[in-house]
């Protein structure tokens, strides 16, 4: 049984799954329908997501996201090609190979840049010096941008955008890692539009099981050709589920009446609130690594201030070696003030 004393600050994955997603998926276990996504609730789903995106799509549900990320990937790259991404993406540090696994062997080349996030710059020159027609040489074939980056910043509409035109530019798919898409949205206040297909986003890996969900996301297809394709690589990669009506009724209830921001919005709030106590404390108690601009921030403590976390019941990960004190720290849709206000006391505490 989970301990409802401890204070999860180690994942959104950690978090519960929300009470009206569970409702939805009591009120969905009602009667029979037709399988593998052939039922009105999927198809009610997609209709959800082309209004939330104002354009036409295809949306498809699986369990995870490493599934999500891995299997748009394998539709935008052949086994010979490379995808661009950053040197700290999630499919490079944290997706156990699958993306050269699904892919049948294509390679990930890894770019710097800024607070996680690609930089046009230095993406442009690394595609200037490439040559598609060389044999010799692996093809670039797409790029892969992560919203929320792995330091807990956004890409703004803008960048995205510049990422975008240099896709065009070189014409390459382009894949975003949206684990984290709903805090994005939420802390820019744009429309999903805006960071994604106005953007020359391709495909979209949507998350809600960070979000609330129980174990869901979407793969959002603004360019339909590849969407073909991508139905064939689901059911060969055994993710495609005979009772997809489970999945898609947590999306449904996830976009309606706006509670996948209402959740991200919280989660964020609690993040900041965090960041600015912390960023209140002397350099030698607390040191933030990077922006906080989401539900995600790195930081450096001491290693008193992590064993008294650690015994008041606060979850969190300690990022390599133990002595350097350095930490994540995630907020979710059900973090409480009162949970943040606790960690900045024993935080800024002389004891």
């Amino acid at each position: 049984m989970p301990n409802k004393n401890l204070k999860n600050f180690a994942s959104d994955n950690a978090a519960p799954v929300h009470p009206a997603l569970m409702e939805a998926l009591v009120a969905e276990n009602n009667g029979p329908a037709m399988g593998y996504g052939n039922d009105p609730t999927t198809m009610d789903m997609e209709r959800r997501l082309q209004d939330l995106f104002g354009c036409d799509l295809k949306a498809f549900p699986v369990a995870t996201g490493t599934a999500a990320n891995v299997l748009s990937l394998a539709v935008l790259t052949p086994p010979y090609g490379t995808i661009y991404c950053h040197k700290s993406s999630h499919i490079e540090g944290d997706e156990c190979g699958a993306p050269e696994f699904y892919t049948g062997g294509a390679k990930l080349t890894l770019l710097d840049g800024d607070d996680g996030k690609l930089d046009p710059v230095i993406l442009d020159q690394a595609l200037s010096l490439t040559d598609p027609t060389n044999v010799h040489h692996v093809p670039p074939t797409a790029i892969s941008m992560t919203q929320v980056t792995e330091a807990g910043t956004v890409y703004s509409p803008d960048e995205v955008r510049a990422i975008g035109d240099i896709a065009q530019k070189y014409q390459l798919g382009l894949h975003m890692d949206g684990a984290r898409f709903a805090n994005a949205v939420a802390s820019l206040g744009c429309a999903p539009a805006d960071i994604t297909w106005k953007g020359g986003v391709d495909i979209l890996s949507f998350g809600a099981t960070k979000n609330g969900a129980m174990a869901v996301e979407a793969v959002v297809f603004f360019n339909q050709e590849k969407a073909k394709e991508f139905e064939f690589r689901r059911k060969r990669g055994a993710h495609l589920f005979s009772k997809s009506r489970y999945l898609s009724a947590q999306l449904k209830r996830y976009v309606e009446n706006g509670l996948w921001l209402e959740m991200a919005e919280t989660a964020n709030k609690m993040a900041c609130r965090l960041a600015e106590g912390i960023s209140k404390l002397p350099d030698d108690k607390a040191r933030l690594h990077f922006p906080v601009k989401a539900n995600m921030l790195f930081a450096t403590l001491t290693e008193t201030a992590i064993e008294r976390l650690e015994q008041a019941g606060f979850l969190f990960y300690v990022m390599g070696p133990r002595h350097k004190a350095e930490v994540r720290l995630v907020t979710s849709w059900n973090t409480a003030v009162t949970e943040v206000d606790e960690m900045l006391e024993i935080l800024g505490s002389n004891n």
